[in-house]
């Protein structure tokens, strides 16, 4: 029997703001264990928390970003359970009535698997706002609590079942933190755990409408590690259906290091956490003020910023798609491209050469030596004739290397292109009398020997001759004479 895998995931995102949820303790990541924190966030009795402004403003900003109704009533819930990373043994969060509803997050482009996946939306189901929980510390045989992270905002993003593989998963998972990381909600670094992620996932028979039994997979540290547990996890289901196995619903855990899902426990219901409305806090009122002054203030969505690379400056879906997956990435390609005459070429020399030397640096594009002005201009000295494309990556490495203008390096090395035909045309007939089987063999009709001969005036120009002169040469010279003085 075929099946189709149906696939939801619950993101939990700790959201970039000065201080926690509930109290005036900083926000603040790798700072010694237990001492952020007070008795608020430690969760004394007789404490009573304050909700964060900052952290409301973001959770809404994330669902206009995204497409969401935007709740003018909302409230929040006490999620009762006992367990040793929450200090009050319940977590303040939202059941019934989240700030966003809605909304969707397109994906696009080449899958993790190298398969091109069609454009469309995976529909979010609910935004909501909570307290995030505290960090448990295994040491060997000892484990320990470190409260900082108790406390700390935190975004539950909750898509529909709307996914069917593991690709469609890890775009939508890269779509998410980029639009999130695009309108400075949070960093997104999923080795802080800033960025955590759940997956849902069942089989169905291909064509059915039912959905099958819901199998959640935890312990999931990277994108790739969701890409890995679904493919497994389908593989698992549909051996177990076709064995005649019954599935039940049940939370399991991924073990990387296997490559394997092992059972953690059967999966409770939401009645079990026994939620009510938190009785210290007053419901959020949103009015339409609130949300339009949030509105005006938000950056362009990358995918929106995708199309409009492809439509206005000609580039390729694949080129676009690598540009805008940072905000810091398509500020940079803008900022050079903009009223520049060649942006697809720019694209190619951030994409290829640029991020290349950002990557043996081991640094970001905001911290790039070279400006978007210095490329475009070093671009420009190529399309004008002035250097060639050879010599262009030579004056690249010094403008990497050092922080100087393509101009002054060409000006101070002497490495203007060779232009004069008189000159080409005698690097020409020294070559062409230093290499009479080239000359035979292109004479014979062999066209590659003609890339040899031109190579040859390159090397004796030391990469400064005008390739396309260089060519006309040699042919003028051969084709017209048959290569005899």
């Amino acid at each position: 029997m075929e099946y189709e895998a149906v696939i939801g995931l619950e993101v939990h995102i700790e959201i970039r703001t000065r201080t926690k949820m509930f109290c005036g303790c900083p926000n603040q990541f790798g700072q010694p264990p237990n001492t952020l924190v007070c008795p608020v966030c430690l969760g004394y009795p007789g404490v009573l928390p304050v909700p964060n402004r900052e952290a409301v403003d973001k959770t809404i900003a994330a669902g206009l970003m995204c497409g969401c109704r935007i709740a003018p009533f909302s409230k929040f819930d006490r999620k009762n359970y006992f367990y040793p990373d929450m200090p009050k043994n319940y977590q303040i969060s939202q059941y019934d009535l989240p700030i966003c509803t809605g909304g969707e997050i397109p994906i696009a482009g080449r899958g993790l698997s190298g398969s091109e996946l069609a454009p469309r939306g995976i529909r979010l189901t609910r935004i909501h706002l909570e307290e995030d929980v505290a960090k448990s510390v295994h040491l060997g045989e000892v484990s320990g609590i470190d409260f900082n992270r108790a406390g700390v905002p935190l975004m539950e993003i909750v898509s529909e079942p709307d996914m069917h593989t593991a690709d469609e998963a890890y775009a939508y998972l890269t779509a998410l933190k980029q639009v999130m990381q695009y309108a400075e909600i949070s960093d997104c670094d999923m080795e802080k755990g800033q960025l955590r992620c759940d997956v849902n996932v069942s089989l169905r028979p291909e064509g059915s409408t039912e959905l099958g039994e819901k199998i959640e997979v935890k312990n999931l540290n990277s994108f790739r590690a969701v890409h890995r547990a679904l493919e497994y996890e389908i593989e698992r289901q549909m051996d177990a259906l076709d064995y005649g196995d019954r599935l039940q619903q049940e939370t399991r855990r991924w073990d990387d290091e296997t490559g394997r899902t092992v059972v953690m426990r059967t999966k409770e219901s939401a009645h079990d956490y026994r939620y009510f409305p938190e009785p210290d806090l007053m419901p959020l009122e949103i009015d339409r003020g609130w949300v339009d002054g949030l509105q005006v203030r938000l950056p362009e969505a990358p995918w929106v910023r995708r199309a409009r690379f492809v439509e206005g400056y000609g580039l390729t879906p694949y080129a676009a798609q690598v540009l805008t997956l940072q905000k810091g990435l398509a500020d940079y390609f803008e900022a050079a491209a903009g009223g520049h005459s060649n942006p697809k070429s720019i694209a190619n020399w951030i994409q290829t050469e640029l991020l290349r030397a950002l990557g043996e640096a081991g640094l970001d594009v905001c911290n790039s030596p070279i400006s978007p002005t210095a490329l475009a201009e070093l671009v420009a000295l190529i399309d004008g004739g002035t250097i060639s494309g050879k010599i262009a990556k030579e004056v690249f490495a010094e403008m990497f290397r050092t922080g100087a203008l393509p101009q002054q390096i060409v000006a101070s090395r002497g490495l203007e292109q060779v232009t004069d035909t008189g000159a080409i045309e005698a690097l020409v007939e020294r070559v062409i009398s230093e290499n009479p089987g080239p000359v035979a063999e292109y004479l014979g009709g062999k066209g590659k020997a003609l890339q040899y001969l031109v190579g040859q005036v390159m090397r004796h120009s030391r990469g400064k001759a005008n390739p396309k002169l260089v060519v006309a040469a040699l042919r003028g010279r051969l084709d017209g004479d048959g290569g005899r003085g």
